[in-house]
């Protein structure tokens, strides 16, 4: 081994040839590295000014790689030699990049050193090198702090008060913007481990340096030195994730300061990006503290100006730009933040611009309001009787450009608030459809770009709205928007033609067996797509081809699907080798929709599908393992993605076997770049999320004939709930207690409520939950990631719900299970605690996500009293002091979700509920005249429940005047659900205590009322009261018989689910009485004939 010969390797590492790197690497790797004598053969290249900077830079790159395994090799007389040059090459260096790399294999060094007390005196000199009077010396002795602090600031804090001494001075350099930056970059360093609760003096010095600290990064602003103020930006960043009391004194003016650099305009694109990418990092890491300073209304009027004065249209090719940024800020505003300091401004600047006479604010109110709908979709669902006029006209408007972003505001509007929509799409689908028609006709003219993508908006605004309309209400737009949609089958853009077979899919989807005569020809139609397969795009189209296939299966039915099953299998079976993981989640998700058509008549597909759903489950993600240096210890036993492989990050230090050798992973000139394209998530991590929710769609819908495959299905789901990867464990706890539910159908087992169990489930069963809760019980309490918790909510609560108490019945389920409700209710669970600091100001309003997360576990805890009955009363005590705070309190969303809980809960413990009737019926009372129209709504229903169930006769009779008083407006209503939930309401009462209701007064009334058209499940009690009056041969009803068989006809009809099979048997008895007394009164309605044969 001699230094030529390494040269030479190190020369065909650089060479633009991919087959002589990878040969020079392997030889490197097998023939050189393994021995010591290559350090030393290294460290002589790198601090020879013979040699390139290219290499030595590059033997650098390997030196520090090489050092942990074979520092202690070289002889100790040689070390202090070693050392001396080290220092001499990072002082004495022309090349930035050689220094740069120099002071790092410095700082490796002294970091191996200081295990035996070695080069102690390092850092003194380096303190000494940053104050002396050449500036040379000051820029490299400030940057081998730097990389001091980097690989080892937890183990220097005693020299943290001559850093800072130094630092003071160093970061107002007059002559290097070098020093100022390697200043701050080092304070960063150092911010990461400093001990804010035990050395308040370096609190304190670090809260005087910080404003200086801003003016180095408005010095590089300024000067449009774009690395060092990106670097400045990337500094601060860092520092949002440090110890909250290093930012919280300056927090405010650190937002001030970035929100006025992002409104610059004279600055660079970058730096006004930099500068809102750290806002989006204030909501992420400081929320609760950014929410206390109160700026929301400030924050996105600037906001709105940054996109009335940016001078571009962001490409879909871009990953950045100010327009994107301002989005993904208003975005997350409107997720994370309550509606009053994110969506309320958005949607009262929306309505001001709107209207106006500049193009641009009306383009950029809507592109502001469109990126809001998603973060806040009930806020935005309330106001959407404003904001419906309004987004009509847009689409109406005379800027082809202003039409393109309604079109994408409907469409994002469509997908998260469907309801307010559908209620009127004749209007929205005239206005798509106008828009649709002008934009096929512009694509080949002077404004192609846009109209382009205006069709292509349309086509995904179609398919959104149509998701949310029944098939009834599509019926009259299917003979022309079918055949007009599907002549962009084979338009030549490849995102018209996608679009447009996805809208299709959606309208089949939606028109179900409506869609029939138009199934074979749009089959027949994009049937070629499903074969191919020589291009991205190719593919592409061929996974969006498939998913509306699967839609078209939904919508026509096994029968007529049939003859296209055996062909797609084998497509989506071949999709599984093409190597591209839009085609592999497509064969999944298909196999999964399949198996919801066919149900068990699927398991002549069951070998194959599930044998590569399994392969897939059990496929290992680490591909190779690599060391990346002192650099990537924090990612170090994470798996990420380098240059488009799947790599595990090993340790160095932590690996002495021989075999296993250094990284061939190139990191760039400064060891820094190549961290740009690494993520945390695998693509086998989102191919396993995906195969898993297929596998748990096949087993839902196939019955016993999944039975042999049970067993494995559960051992390869149990260790996804500790997956790295939140998306796998959402997926695993979805699958589990699909599985548990299942297998609980299969077996037809019963159940009933309350402990200890009265019916016990097979032994099977039985052991299937004590594993799923064991796992989910352990992930739950030390979850940090809020979606995965509101999925465990979810889950429980609806397994309690069909399957009943045996879950509960597990040794400590109960106590951990209402801990933990408890905690979530109280906000001091960890998801909920993980990124904010302490925050004091109690008064704060909670985000969407956040209210989702508290209602989700309201759910729960309603689904607990569904499976104790009766004996949660006694539980109740331990929520109610919560549950009545979140029924009193300010936000209205608290309120409605408190009081749709307590319904629930009342509805399930039953008669539980009497000792608990006063306190409950007093706040129920209250809320029946509340300011919000959920709130009363929500009341409604649960004041009819307590009067049901309750058995404090005396009290509730007590309340009937009030509450049939506070009831009378909301009967006047639809707002809400009012009116179904009052007449429910009534109904209950009727039924609980006839002889205190006004019948002659009250009846007449409620029969107006009728039918129902919002709230189905009131339907219940309205049916069964007029069931129960017939019955006992009320008068009063008898005589209001012509008005209600009409009525009867109706709820009678489609569609189907307005009633319950208990209602509906009730109503074909009741309709066989009238029709033997009154033949007449029954023979013009055709649903009641039907009924009555």
């Amino acid at each position: 081994m001699d230094q030529n010969s390494v040269k030479a390797l190190l020369q065909e590492v650089l060479a633009p040839d991919t087959e002589r790197v990878k040969a020079a690497t392997d030889k490197l790797k097998q023939d050189y590295y393994k021995n010591p004598q290559s350090l030393a053969i290294l460290l002589q290249i790198l601090i020879s000014n013979d040699n390139s900077p290219e290499i030595r830079q590059l033997a650098g790159t390997q030196i520090r790689s090489l050092l942990p395994r074979h520092w202690n090799s070289v002889p100790e007389a040689h070390k202090p030699q070693i050392r001396e040059q080290l220092l001499r090459s990072a002082l004495q260096s022309k090349e930035d990049a050689v220094r740069h790399n120099a002071a790092r294999v410095v700082a490796g060094v002294a970091k191996l050193d200081s295990v035996d007390g070695q080069w102690a005196d390092l850092p003194n000199y380096m303190i000494g090198a940053s104050s002396s009077s050449n500036v040379k010396e000051r820029e490299v002795g400030t940057y081998v702090i730097f990389t001091i602090m980097d690989a080892m600031a937890d183990e220097s804090s005693e020299i943290f008060p001559a850093l800072f001494d130094v630092f003071s001075k160093t970061i107002r350099d007059p002559q290097s913007g070098e020093v100022r930056i390697n200043t701050m970059l080092a304070l960063s360093k150092m911010a990461l481990v400093l001990d804010t609760e035990n050395d308040g003096e370096s609190l304190r010095k670090f809260h005087n340096i910080l404003p200086e600290m801003v003016g180095v990064l408005k010095q590089a602003i300024d000067a449009h030195d774009e690395e060092r103020t990106l670097q400045a930006f990337e500094v601060f960043q860092t520092l949002l994730e440090c110890d909250p009391k290093l930012l919280n004194k300056n927090f405010g003016d650190l937002v001030n300061f970035m929100s006025n650099a992002a409104s610059e305009t004279s600055i660079d694109k970058d730096a006004r990006v930099a500068a809102l990418n750290f806002l989006v990092s204030c909501v992420l890491y400081r929320k609760l503290k950014f929410q206390a300073l109160r700026i929301g209304d400030q924050m996105v009027e600037r906001l709105f100006n940054i996109l009335f004065t940016v001078d571009e249209i962001p490409g879909d090719e871009e990953e950045y730009s100010v327009t994107l940024s301002v989005l993904s800020m208003l975005n997350l505003m409107s997720s994370q933040l309550p509606p009053s300091q994110a969506v309320v401004p958005v949607i009262r600047l929306f309505k001001q611009y709107a209207k106006s006479t500049n193009t641009t604010e009306r383009h950029g109110a809507l592109t502001a309001l469109a990126s809001c709908v998603e973060g806040a979709p009930e806020f935005i669902d309330s106001q959407m009787g404003e904001l419906k006029p309004l987004i009509l006209q847009l689409l109406n408007d005379s800027d082809i450009k202003v039409r393109e972003a309604a079109v994408s505001a409907t469409k994002e509007l469509a997908e998260s608030v469907p309801e307010p929509l559908g209620k009127d799409h004749e209007k929205f689908m005239a206005a798509l459809a106008r828009n649709l028609n002008a934009g096929v006709s512009g694509i080949d003219g002077p404004n192609s770009k846009t109209s382009t993508s205006i069709v292509t908006h349309c086509c995904t605004a179609i398919d959104a709205l149509c998701n949310g309309l029944e098939p009834k209400d599509l019926k009259g737009y299917l003979p022309e928007l079918v055949p007009h949609i599907s002549h962009l089958f084979s338009h030549s853009d490849l995102k018209v033609k996608a679009a447009a077979i996805g809208a299709v899919g959606s309208i089949a989807e939606s028109a179900q067996e409506l869609f029939q005569p138009y199934f074979e020809q749009t089959m027949n139609s994009i049937g070629g797509n499903v074969r191919l397969k020589d291009t991205e795009d190719d593919l592409n189209l061929r996974s969006l081809t498939i998913d509306a296939m699967g839609d078209m299966a939904s919508a026509v039915g096994p029968k007529q699907f049939q003859r296209y099953v055996t062909p797609l299998m084998e497509s989506t079976d071949e999709g599984l080798k093409l190597d591209n993981p839009r085609v592999k989640e497509t064969s999944y998700m298909f196999w999964g929709t399949l198996a919801k058509v066919y149900k068990e008549d699927f398991k002549t597909f069951l070998p194959g599908s599930v044998k590569a759903i399994f392969e897939v489950l059990e496929q290992k993600e680490s591909e190779l393992d690599v060391e990346l240096g002192e650099g990537a210890g924090d990612l170090i036993g994470k798996e990420v993605i380098v240059g488009g492989k799947k790599i595990k990050v090993v340790d160095a230090k932590d690996d002495d076997d021989d075999d296993e050798e250094i990284e061939d992973v190139d990191l760039g000139m400064d060891g820094e770049e190549g961290w740009d394209d690494i993520t945390g998530i695998s693509a086998i991590s989102e191919e396993k999320e995906i195969a898993l929710e297929a596998l748990a769609e096949i087993f839902s819908n196939t019955g016993s004939e999944f039975l042999p495959y049970f067993e494995k299905t559960i051992e390869l789901t149990l260790p996804l709930l500790e997956h790295p990867y939140e998306g796998c464990r959402r997926a695993a706890i979805s699958a589990l207690f699909r599985a548990y539910s299942s297998l609980w159908q299969v077996g037809g087992a019963k159940w009933e409520p309350g402990l200890p169990l009265k019916i016990k489930p097979s032994n099977e069963l039985a052991k299937l939950g004590e594993i799923i809760m064991t796992g989910t019980l352990a992930l739950w309490m030390a979850e940090d990631d809020s979606n995965v918790v509101l999925e465990i909510n979810r889950n429980l609560g609806e397994t309690f719900r069909l399957c009943g108490p045996a879950l509960l019945a597990q040794e400590g389920a109960p106590e951990k299970l209402v801990q933990t409700l408890l905690d979530i209710l109280q906000k001091k669970h960890v998801c909920q605690t993980e990124f904010d600091e302490e925050e004091e100001d109690e008064d704060l309003e909670s985000s969407e996500d956040e209210m989702w997360l508290i209602e989700t576990a309201l759910d729960c805890m309603t689904g607990i009293a569904v499976a104790l009955g009766a004996q949660f009363g006694e539980a109740w005590k331990m929520f109610e002091k919560i549950v009545l705070g979140y029924a009193s309190a300010t936000e209205s969303s608290q309120r409605s979700a408190a009081i749709g809980a307590i319904a629930d809960a009342t509805k399930g413990m039953g008669s539980g509920v009497t000792p608990h009737t006063t306190t409950l019926l007093n706040i129920i009372v209250r809320r029946l005249s509340d300011e919000d129209s959920q709130v009363k709504s929500n009341a409604a229903f649960a004041a009819g429940v307590l009067v049901e169930k309750s058995d404090s006769n005396q009290e509730i009779i007590k309340a009937y005047p009030t509450i049939l008083g506070k009831l009378e407006p909301l009967l006047h209503t639809q707002e809400s659900r009012q009116l179904d939930n009052a007449a429910g309401c009534v109904s209950r009462m009727i039924m609980k205590h006839r002889d205190q209701m006004p019948l002659d007064d009250v009846l007449p009334a409620l029969i107006k009322l009728l039918p129902l058209k919002e709230d189905y499940e009131e339907n219940a009690p309205v049916y069964q009261n007029i069931v129960q009056l017939y019955q006992s041969g009320n008068s009063t009803i008898q005589n209001l018989t012509p008005q209600l068989m009409p009525i009867l006809n109706e709820v009678m009809g489609e569609p189907e689910d307005q009633l319950d099979d208990e209602t509906r048997a009730g109503l074909v008895q009741l309709v066989k009485f009238v029709h033997s007394k009154q033949p007449d009164m029954v023979q013009p309605h055709a649903n009641l004939v039907a009924a009555a044969q």
